[in-house]
């Protein structure tokens, strides 16, 4: 770590410390009585330090997810222990930055501390007030302040001591690139039922219940769990809801835009500063002299600055009767527009499109009935609680309520009806024989709630009803065993240069096949399998009751000279060269956790918790 970015990493360390000050948070100290939540060594673990980045990470956690989150499920998450275990690393790397006498002079703190823009005045130079104000809204004194940056400063010096210097072996990168851009050519070609020189002959009821022996895993149920089940819905309310005329006319009309569009153009604009400037360019497009990608690229614009999208007359203005009377592909122009007489290329046509409200009846009754039935749902809630709290059962609740009575054998790849939900999913997952079943949502607007009557364990499905499955099972094994009869007899002639066709077979080639790339109609196991083959290899791979004969042509590896590949092997030289810096530091790190002492007060930790309820 340069010294440069130490500085960097120090100033936004220290910007966040004033920002996310413990000013508006509630508490300080915890009244003054608790100052730290543990300590490492002779270092104190600061109460308002793991404040401070508890904040940080709350706030950055919620940033990512778009949503504000409660903090027990921030806990849950273990949040506050990844908050608590940095702020043990950084103590414990003060505690022996202070036992090697690392630290920085008074000049490089000086430099340190005007360098911070938040103590700056308009002109760059340093703030006293500024400083001294910033410090009292965070509760620091210079003192302690100035401490820290000293603690971070060699903290850093420390850490790059540690992670610098880290690099990967040349043979790393070349190994992994030979591995993965490896390329290989093959010949294959496929044999089915119909190229065995007779049919295979249909099973006896013994050979299916020996095939269904031998293979019980296939026809075994897996277990399920139990579950009774009432739910509404939306969609179950659509035929008994009520929706009068005018409420649907009301929403087409809201929503004509949707139902009723004018033609439009799929349009490119090119503005000039005058009209002479667009009518010579437009003369050059004629005599073929340019382009409209070269007109655009003189004007220093790209294509996708001149772009309009589909619009229509009404936002065409004056140039509407121009661009519309010109085919897709023409320019159009020069015409006025809003940026001064424009060249207009003309990409495609939309067709107008009129919907009436009749055609539109069916989508809109069923969507504002769906609207309603949300309604009629959440004002039925409180009573469905209500027969709940005083115990009715599932079956009670649907005999007294619009809701719906069901059982599932529910397991982890069943969908389809309630199934589908992933609410209930979660639910049916969990729920024990001694829960009292409760109301929950649905994500479209419905609700449910679910018993466990108890779990069945997989076992085998009875032969009698499977038996059509087996039965095909059974062929399809059947037909590629005598395919792979076949094939035995014919791999050792099909090497080499040997003509494929002489044998019937229809060969086809796929070249520079890579180990994460895509073969069209092949099993799933067709690439790992052929990167097992040598050059010249030829096999037989089965592929549901076909058969494919494959042969490795050539293998390729990758061109270590390409330029593309080289910035590949320079990226992954870096990042594993950043991943082992990383394993390094936190071994590191452990190291130092085991010679000064970590200590936790876990009192003081819940009191700060507490506060973020």
């Amino acid at each position: 770590m340069s010294k440069g970015n130490v500085s960097k990493s120090l100033v936004w360390i220290l910007m966040a410390m004033l920002i996310f000050g413990l000013g508006g948070f509630g508490i300080t100290n915890l009244g003054g009585s608790v100052q730290s939540v543990g300590s490492v060594g002779s270092k104190d673990l600061d109460i308002n330090e793991y404040v401070r980045a508890m904040q940080e990470e709350l706030r950055a956690l919620e940033a990512q997810a778009g949503r504000q989150i409660a903090f027990a499920e921030a806990q849950a998450a273990g949040l506050d222990r990844l908050v608590l275990a940095r702020l043990v690393v950084s103590r414990a790397m003060d505690a022996e930055t202070e036992r090697m006498g690392v630290s920085i002079g008074d000049e490089r703190l000086r430099r340190e501390l005007v360098n911070i823009s938040a103590f700056q005045r308009p002109d760059g130079s340093f703030d006293r007030e500024a400083y001294s104000y910033a410090l009292d809204q965070t509760g620091l004194n210079e003192s302690d302040f100035e401490d820290s940056i000293r603690e971070d400063s060699a903290r850093g010096l420390l850490q790059a001591a540690i992670v610098s210097g880290v690099a990967m072996p040349e043979a790393y990168a070349t190994t992994l690139l030979n591995f993965l851009g490896e390329q290989r050519n093959v010949t294959l070609a496929r044999i089915e039922e119909g190229d065995l020189a007779y049919p295979v002959a249909s099973p006896s009821d013994a050979d299916l219940r020996a095939f269904y022996d031998a293979n019980i895993d296939r026809f075994t149920r897996p277990a399920t769990r139990d579950i009774t089940y009432a739910w509404l819905t939306p969609a179950m309310l659509i035929d008994s809801v009520e929706i009068d005329e005018e409420a649907l006319k009301a929403l087409y009309e809201e929503r004509d835009a949707e139902f009723n569009q004018p033609e439009r153009r799929l349009v490119e604009r090119l503005a000039f500063a005058d009209d002479a400037a667009a009518q010579d360019a437009f003369k050059r497009l004629n005599l073929g002299e340019t382009t409209f990608e070269g007109l655009v690229a003189e004007r220093g614009l790209e294509l996708s600055d001149t772009d309009m999208g589909d619009v229509s007359a009404a936002e065409l203005g004056a140039a509407a009767d121009a661009v519309f009377a010109t085919g897709p592909g023409l320019i159009a122009g020069p015409a006025p527009s809003s940026l001064g007489p424009a060249l207009f290329r003309v990409n495609g046509v939309l067709p107008a499109r009129s919907t009436s409200f009749e055609d539109a009846l069916p989508q809109l009754r069923e969507e504002l009935a769906a609207e309603r039935g949300r309604r009629v749902i959440d004002a039925q809630i409180n009573d469905i609680d209500d027969l709940l709290a005083a115990g009715a059962t599932l079956e009670e609740l649907a005999a007294e309520t619009d809701m719906q009575l069901g059982n599932i054998g529910f397991h982890a790849d069943i969908y389809g009806s309630i199934a589908g939900y992933e609410s209930f999913r979660a639910i049916a997952q969990t729920v024990t024989e001694s829960d009292f079943p409760q109301i929950e949502n649905l994500e479209d607007g419905g609700v449910f709630a679910l018993r466990l009557d108890g779990e069945t364990p997989a076992a085998p499905a009875p032969f009698d009803e499977v038996k059509d499955a087996v039965a095909e099972a059974w062929k399809t094994q059947a037909t590629v065993d005598r395919l792979q009869s076949m094939a035995d007899g014919m791999l050792p002639a099909l090497k080499g240069a040997a003509d494929w066709s002489a044998f019937a077979l229809t060969p086809r080639t796929e070249v520079d096949i890579i180990r994460n790339g895509f073969v069209a109609d092949v099993p799933a196991d067709f690439i790992p399998q052929v990167f097992d083959m040598n050059t010249g290899d030829v096999i037989a791979i089965a592929h549901d009751n076909s058969l494919l004969i494959v042969r490795l042509d050539a293998v390729q590896a990758p061109d270590l000279s390409n330029p593309e590949v080289i910035q590949l092997r320079n990226l992954i030289l870096q990042e594993a060269a950043s991943g082992l810096s990383n394993d390094v530091f936190e071994a590191y790190a452990l190291e130092l956790q085991s010679i000064h002492e970590v200590q936790i007060n876990q009192q003081a930790v819940n009191a700060v918790h507490a506060q973020f309820q």
